[in-house]
């Protein structure tokens, strides 16, 4: 387990970027206690100082996992979320999209999420920006990338993508040997 290196660093906020904005600063700058953030093959964690201390007395090659993991590098050197992030994402998502219940399981099953089961959706989010999806139980269900605006949701067509897809709590039964 490495600390990240400044290109790997850069790649991991601008995508927390994407989905909590300026609250990244809140994110490694706890109140409670520091967290940092540790990269173990190809998989990026959020740890707590205090127990990644205490992880190097164990041999790189026996350490399974420490701490939350928020998303992986993939072969080709790019940075991608994984399901495991929700809850971070969760705490500190700036925008967000409440489905209805007919539409959960839909998003659940990996499809994007369309109007006619958009329930709310935060006031003036934009185009293209990274949302945490809930269930009107405010239960978070998964995360993805907005169609349109909120403005344009206003008037599309019930069969109109609003959210894309990227990632649900149902992968940790559909992926589970990736995770």
């Amino acid at each position: 387990m490495r600390p990240l290196t400044e290109e790997e660093t850069r790649q991991v906020f601008e995508k927390l970027h994407k989905f909590i904005g300026k609250n990244i600063k809140a994110l490694v700058d706890r109140q409670d206690e520091p967290y940092c953030l540790r990269l173990q093959k190809n998989k990026v964690y959020y740890v707590r100082e205090d127990l990644m201390r205490r992880a190097t007395n164990i041999a790189r090659d026996k350490l399974v996992a420490l701490g939350t993991s928020i998303g992986k590098f993939t072969h080709s050197g790019k940075f991608r979320l994984t399901v495991g992030a929700l809850d971070v994402l969760a705490q500190h998502a700036k925008y967000k999209v409440w489905v209805k219940p007919s539409q959960e399981m839909q998003f659940l099953y990996g499809n994007h999420v369309l109007k006619s089961g958009l329930g709310r959706i935060t006031e003036n989010t934009p185009a293209y920006t990274g949302v945490v999806i809930y269930s009107m139980s405010d239960v978070p269900l998964g995360f993805g990338v907005t169609a349109k605006s909120t403005a344009e949701c206003r008037t599309a067509d019930p069969g109109t993508i609003v959210v894309f897809h990227q990632s649900d709590v149902g992968e940790y039964l559909r992926a589970e040997d990736e995770l």
